[in-house]
């Protein structure tokens, strides 16, 4: 395969992101040129969370900001592109939509192939991009939105092996955050306080522990930490530092515990599904998405994942977030498998595992997870 470069596209929550990504063969490593990002946090700071509407609006604003910004870095025109990969869900309509128009709008003018990507599945090849990780390899995908455990067999060939039934850890972080009146986003204010807490002081539960299987909930952790904060104000008329560090660190160790525990049920039941132990991706776990970026869980990710003989690999904290690159490579991937897409639709739902039962409900608009 001769090399390809892609311009990628990103637009589908409060990240305005473009990359160009360039590999010399569609199994990875690839090079990241340029990975430009804007981000919306003082936009809705005050909200205490994302508004669809603010961002689609901030989307609009500056997808031709961004993409000038890449291709500036990249030191490249966009005429030296092979392809243009963008977002097309799930995530936020408004914010898809925008993604999708104005790269079909860059594609009509410059004549260049034209490749829809599954978000999710930019965050699960991210580990080919970074490392060059051999198919088949277990994955956890833990984000703002998605909490799964999957087994990425091949390109578009994905098995749900578990996921949250409720909230994904990142929308529960937020949600804690923004209880204890700390700022946004939340899962980096609850990581910072956390670090002078004690994780003891506060029993609260581990989700579905108790049960088989490999799915998780972080609602009623939630809610036991709000009681906790109630109960606190009402004692002694307000929370100290030390008690809203106490609770981050106690939430913080009891989200990590789950997930550690949910994801070496799932490395053991990968192994089991692959017997062989000379199979390129035998004994590896990847973790992608924004919550992977906390260093508190990535060691407790580390542990388990070493408990059950496998190698924890995740990519560098700029390419957990949603961002281009990303998105860019699984293009790429696309692209040099099947070439460009036939049509290019945003979608608010589109789940990796189509043929799994969906986990949160489904609608007219399809399954969310």
């Amino acid at each position: 395969m001769p090399p390809l470069t892609l311009l990628g596209i990103e637009a589908s929550c409060d990240e305005t992101a473009a990359a160009v990504v360039r590999t010399a063969g569609a199994d990875g490593p690839g090079e990241v040129l340029a990975n430009a990002v804007f981000g919306q946090e003082d936009l809705h700071a005050a909200f205490g969370g994302v508004v669809p509407e603010i961002a689609a609006r901030a989307h609009a604003e500056r997808l031709d900001l961004v993409t000038e910004r890449a291709l500036a870095e990249a030191g490249l025109p966009l005429s030296a592109m092979d392809a243009i990969a963008v977002t097309a869900g799930p995530g936020l309509i408004g914010g898809v939509l925008a993604g999708v128009m104005f790269a079909k709008g860059l594609a009509k003018a410059t004549g260049l192939p034209l490749v829809g990507v599954n978000h999710l599945e930019g965050h699960a090849l991210t580990p080919r991009l970074t490392d060059g990780l051999a198919y088949p390899y277990l994955l956890l995908l833990v984000s703002g939105g998605h909490c799964q455990l999957v087994e990425v067999a091949g390109l578009g060939d994905y098995r749900r092996l578990g996921g949250t039934i409720d909230d994904a850890p990142g929308e529960a972080f937020d949600k804690v955050a923004k209880m204890l009146g700390l700022g946004f986003p939340g899962g980096p204010e609850v990581e910072r306080h956390a670090a002078s807490g004690d994780p003891a002081r506060f029993a609260f539960p581990r989700p579905l522990l108790d049960r088989e299987g490999c799915d998780l909930s972080f609602s009623g952790l939630k809610t036991a930490l709000r009681r906790a904060r109630d109960e606190l104000s009402e004692a002694q008329g307000g929370l100290t530092r030390q008690d809203v560090a106490d609770l981050c660190a106690s939430f913080q160790a009891a989200a990590g515990e789950a997930l550690a525990e949910k994801t070496r049920r799932a490395c053991a039941l990968f192994r089991s599904r692959h017997p062989e132990k000379n199979h390129p991706g035998a004994g590896r776990l990847a973790a992608a998405g924004g919550v992977a970026a906390n260093r508190e869980l990535r060691a407790r990710l580390e542990q388990a994942a070493a408990g059950e003989g496998f190698t924890l690999t995740a990519p560098p904290l700029k390419l957990c977030t949603d961002n281009g690159a990303m998105i860019a490579w699984a293009g790429l991937e696309r692209f040099a498998a099947f070439g460009a897409s036939e049509t290019v639709s945003a979608r608010p739902r589109w789940p990796l595992d189509e043929d799994a039962t969906p986990m949160l409900g489904s609608g007219k608009r399809g399954a969310k997870a």
